[in-house]
């Protein structure tokens, strides 16, 4: 069986449900369920017996070690992270937490456990960190992409704290031989991630009716990657990645914040149109977030050649497929942005409506 943590998450919960759509083998899911943790992520397959779900926190080290001990992964697949730029601004703490001390306690526990295996058990195991291409920083417009060897220039407490992990897991394949494998990927988008983020968050508030907020003039470029896709290259990764190596995923689709957002305003007026004009007439600039980086940009080439990995969806199918589930879904967005959801967007952006961060 494979160990997941974070799997209640928006990345963590794709991977699941893609990972038993197309294998036999269990998987035991830790996450704390901390506000973007949602077990209604994983509610289609509660009955599901190749599923065991815990909850738990990653600094709970007799909880790791039971688990670990008790179930033997043949691999471990790290996403539990705390990941909004915004919330790391105004909350660092809980970043460093979660992200640079979960994941040492994460690697002690592991490390523990592979040193009590049998040598062809360790041999077979892998253990995969999750990251993030915000660790490279900010891109010029006319710069080449990231890639593997791209060096680290974070510039948001949540960038560091994954750079941090990155960092202590690269030193546990290098100091204890853990066979550890890292991924960076760009910007995720598709169902299950919550709405404070761009996508999802542009979604709901143009069918509530609410303004589009910017930040600055929207012209910040992201790599768009559909979480399928994702999901899919990470499968790929455990499956032929070599040990110590780093993989950068992306999805080869630059956009800038306010093309992303004319594109769902077009999809929203085709499937969910206003009774009056377009859902872009919402669209308002607002004051830019400190630091905003500019422009990620991932240059993929290294799983694509070593892997075979290709992304088989564009941004516009991408895109379309999106929109579908949340406007198929309204469910479990009402659930999601109830309580300490409203509570976060008006403490960030006050009561005239949320920004949308990229």
């Amino acid at each position: 069986m494979i160990f997941v943590t974070g799997g209640a998450g928006f990345i963590g919960s794709n991977f699941v449900h893609h990972w038993l759509g197309r294998t036999d083998e269990p998987v035991v899911v830790l996450d704390a369920l901390t506000y973007a943790g949602n077990p209604e992520n994983l509610s289609s397959l509660a009955s599901d017996p190749r599923l065991q779900f815990v909850k738990g926190d990653l600094n709970d080290r007799t909880l790791l070690d039971g688990l670990l001990s008790r179930h033997r992964p043949r691999a471990v697949v790290h996403f539990a992270a705390e990941t909004h730029v915004d919330r790391s601004i105004r909350g660092p703490d809980a970043f460093l937490q979660a992200n640079v001390l979960g994941t040492f306690h994460l690697l002690e526990a592991v490390r523990a456990d592979w040193g009590r295996r049998p040598a062809p058990e360790q041999a077979a195991f892998r253990f995969l960190h999750v990251s993030t291409d915000e660790v490279y920083g900010s891109l010029a417009p006319d710069a080449p992409a990231f890639t593997e060897d791209s060096p680290f220039a974070p510039n948001s407490p949540y960038a560091a704290s994954k750079a941090a992990s990155d960092h202590w897991v690269r030193a546990y394949g290098r100091t204890y031989g853990l066979p550890v494998l890292v991924s960076h990927c760009s910007n995720n988008y598709g169902p299950y991630q919550f709405p404070e983020k761009l996508i999802p968050l542009v979604i709901h508030h143009a069918l509530e009716g609410a303004p589009l907020p910017l930040y600055g003039d929207g012209g910040q470029i992201r790599d768009w990657l559909y979480v399928e896709d994702h999901c899919h290259a990470l499968v790929r990764i455990l499956e032929a990645g070599r040990g110590g190596e780093t993989y950068n995923v992306g999805g080869g689709c630059e956009r800038t914040n306010r093309e992303v957002v004319e594109s769902l305003c077009r999809i929203l007026d085709r499937m969910r149109p206003r009774p009056r004009g377009s859902h872009a007439e919402g669209i308002v600039e607002v004051p830019d977030r400190p630091g905003h980086d500019r422009r990620y940009a991932i240059d993929a080439g290294k799983i694509r050649r070593e892997l075979g990995w290709e992304p088989r969806e564009s941004f516009e199918s991408g895109i379309e497929k999106t929109v579908g589930w949340y406007l198929g879904h309204p469910g479990w967005v009402d659930h999601v942005v109830r309580g300490a959801y409203r509570d976060w967007i008006r403490l960030q952006y006050g009561p005239e409506g949320p920004a949308a961060p990229g």
